[in-house]
Formats: C-alpha cells, structure tokens, sequence
C-alpha cells in the first residue's frame, strides 16, 4: 500500500489538488498501473486508499482543496501577523490540514507566498487590463491606479503587509514573493505601457524607472494613509481622489503632448 499512497500524493501535488479529487486513473498512472488493477488492489474502492494517505499523516481532502484552504488562511494570517510570523504550522493549524498536505501542494512557505500573492495581489487586475486595455493614456493610468489601490484595500490586507516585510528585511520572505510573482507582474505593465512609448506619447525612459514612477508615490502614499488619516480627517483625499491626483501628476512627467 505505500507505493500506492506515494502514487497518490504525487499525483496530487502534480495536480495542485486534494487526493481524495484526484481521479484514480491519475493515481493508477502514478504507480504505474491500470485502474482496474489499482482498484483490486483496493478492494474496489477508494477508501482504503484515502484511510492509508490518512495515516501517512497527510489529510486525503474531501472538503474545499487543501490548496485552497491554505491560500486562504495564510493571506489572513499574513495579514494579522505579517509574512515573518506565519510559518507552515500555523497555516496547517488554520487550515486544518497537516503539515505533509502543505508540503505535497507547495515548495515549502515561499511557494505559499507566492500562491497568496498571486491570488490576493494585483496580478489579476493588471492581466485583465491587458487582455482589454483603454485606448487613451489617461484612461489607462488611471485604470491601473485604481486597479492597485484596489489591491491595497482589498480584504484581507496581504499586499500592505508584503510592503512592510519588503522595506523592514530586503531579504526576507517579501523580498522572495515578489522575486518570483515581480517578473510577471514587470509584464503585464510592460506591454500595457510599450505601445504608448512606441506611439510617441510617453517618454522614452526605461522601463523600470517608468514603472517606478508610477508605482513608488502611490506605494509611499497607501503605506502612511492609515497614520495620516486620524491626523488629517476630512483634508486627506479620498481614494478615488487619490486616484486622480496621481494619475495627473504621473501624466504630467512622463506624458508627451
């Protein structure tokens, strides 16, 4: 049976899911049989296969993905405790799944990471504006700053916490999360911004200072608006404000007439 139980947990970590959603002739592939043998082998069912992956010490699922009920608590945690305080165990523990489970789904803490980021960060949004771009560039500016304020705001808080550990420990887990999700995200905002370069709009400058541009005010101003806000009240600009002034002032840098 425990060639059977490895079969299984490979399958499963190949297919990012629970072992008890994986199908049995992914399994029987795995150990490299036939389904009908596997399911001899059974007794012709699977709940001897689940039984044994649970006493291996790993939870064979059943209810959501153990992929998903980790991604999950571990974006809540990050955001209650920050990315240094949150390792494996407590995940496990919130998630309610073992320690072997998240190490059969993930490559260890910073491949969770870089799951949550994915999920919780900015990634979507700015794929999506590059599937659909706005044609006009102050319709675009403005898009992706409303899309990454968005993503400062959105619950739970991961993509602040990401920025504390960055700017506290350049080589911590933060500085590992954004080594592996930056180049796509680089991407995405490249080829959003190369056409209006090309087209002579924006200036020719490169690309990692434009993007610095646009994103380090922005950054600067979500990182302090919670320490702002009691003390500035009804003079500190709303969001969608915010929004605005940035997208004029980041315009009137870079934009050509």
């Amino acid at each position: 049976m425990q060639d059977l139980v490895a079969a299984a947990l490979a399958a499963a970590k190949e297919q990012g899911r629970d072992v008890a959603d994986v199908p049995l002739t992914a399994i029987a592939a795995a150990a490299g049989v036939s389904r009908s043998t596997l399911l001899r082998r059974l007794g012709g069912s699977r709940v001897a296969l689940d039984e044994a992956v649970r006493q291996a010490g790993v939870d064979p699922g059943g209810r959501p993905p153990v992929r998903e009920r980790a991604i999950e608590a571990a974006a809540h945690l990050v955001a209650e405790r920050g990315l240094g305080a949150v390792t494996l165990d407590v995940v496990a523990e919130r998630a309610e799944c073992s320690l072997p489970s998240l190490h059969a789904v993930f490559d260890g803490r910073d491949g969770l990471f870089a799951a949550v980021f994915e999920l919780h960060g900015p990634l979507q949004e700015v794929e999506a504006l590059v599937a659909d771009p706005p044609d006009r560039l102050e319709d675009l500016v403005r898009a992706l700053y409303r899309s990454l304020m968005a993503s400062f705001a959105h619950e739970p808080r991961v993509v602040p916490a990401i920025f504390g550990d960055l700017l506290s420990r350049p080589d911590g887990p933060g500085a590992r999360m954004m080594a592996v999700n930056y180049p796509r995200l680089f991407d995405g905002l490249s080829r959003l911004l190369l056409p209006h370069i090309e087209a002579g709009r924006l200036r020719p400058l490169p690309l990692p200072v434009l993007l610095q541009l646009l994103l380090g005010p922005m950054v600067m101003h979500l990182l302090v608006r919670p320490v702002l806000a009691p003390a500035l009240g009804p003079d500190l600009p709303s969001i969608e404000e915010s929004a605005e002034l940035f997208t004029q002032a980041y315009l009137r840098a870079v934009a050509l007439a």
